[in-house]
């Protein structure tokens, strides 16, 4: 879903002549930008939505090979190597990690270690995460967001840089 913003251009002094915006036409932006800063986070709400949703699927939609692989401690290992692939957040194996990584998936890897360790066991082991990973996924979640923002200028029309 695009989020779509309008261009404005007066409430930073970088992009402006800031001697010459007045107290309304300030205030206008401020207004604009709070407004546009909600759309980018609510679009995150909805990102994290996603990852709640599809949390482990697999996990019961293939219960017959996870319960085999299981059965033998994980000696057999398909099951869990597929389930590296298709799900996001198993951020601390090298091959859990996807090109694209993201804090969402991020949140999603810290949402699990602390709920299966606080539900198994009562404690939650020490969680890490290489800083190359936390950079790449920092990186990313911005290029996501920036992918999704559709500005218009104030005719209407999409501004094309």
């Amino acid at each position: 879903m695009k989020i779509k913003i309008r261009k404005s251009p007066t409430a930073d002094t970088r992009t402006c002549d800031f001697r010459n915006v007045n107290r309304e036409t300030l205030l206008d932006s401020s207004i604009q930008h709070i407004e546009d800063v909600r759309q980018g986070l609510k679009a995150f709400r909805r990102m994290l939505n996603e990852a709640a949703d599809r949390h482990d699927h697999d996990k019961i939609s293939g219960i017959d090979w996870f319960l085999h692989d299981f059965k033998t401690g994980f000696e057999e290992t398909g099951w869990w190597d597929n389930h590296r692939k298709v799900n996001r957040h198993h951020l601390e194996m090298p091959d859990g990690v996807p090109d694209d990584v993201n804090l969402i998936d991020v949140l999603d890897y810290i949402a699990d270690c602390v709920m299966a360790g606080m539900a198994r066991s009562g404690s939650v082991r020490p969680l890490e995460l290489p800083v190359h990973v936390l950079a790449k996924a920092f990186q990313n979640t911005a290029k996501l967001l920036e992918a999704q923002v559709v500005v218009y200028n104030d005719d209407g029309e999409a501004d094309v840089p």
